[in-house]
């Protein structure tokens, strides 16, 4: 995290709760305005990290979305049917959620997916996946 903050990202909120010096607890960060190709919105971080970008419209959010080499989970939160039907088609991720939280996913329970280097290019679930077991 150290280096995203010397790179100058712009941080919305960041809550201290533990000396991170004598650890490797990541503190829940909030960054703003990012560019859609900044580093940290290219990479695939495990922790209590958020990143946002600002999207013309939907269909730019998307696009955003799917300009990494990462795609395990995602979550679109809309009323708008047509919105969550270009997110089901056009949306590279393994997991997507609609209209709740991206994180929660039951190990052993709930099937694995993930796009690009984050699995098998499979959503989770879908027609493609039982193949990648038999």
């Amino acid at each position: 995290m150290q280096i995203f903050f010397a790179l100058g990202y712009e941080i919305l909120f960041r809550k201290l709760r533990y000396n991170v010096e004598s650890s490797y607890f990541i503190q829940p960060t909030i960054f703003a305005d990012l560019d859609p190709n900044s580093r940290l919105m290219q990479e695939e971080i495990f922790g209590p990290v958020v990143a946002f970008s600002k999207a013309k419209d939907f269909t730019h959010a998307i696009e955003i979305a799917n300009n990494t080499e990462y795609g395990l989970t995602g979550a679109v939160i809309t009323s708008n049917r047509n919105h969550m039907e270009q997110a089901r088609e056009d949306f590279h991720v393994g997991n997507l959620y609609f209209k709740r939280g991206c994180t929660g996913a039951i190990v052993g329970y709930q099937p694995s997916g993930g796009f690009n280097m984050s699995g098998t290019d499979s959503k989770a679930g879908g027609p493609d996946y039982l193949a990648l077991h038999m």
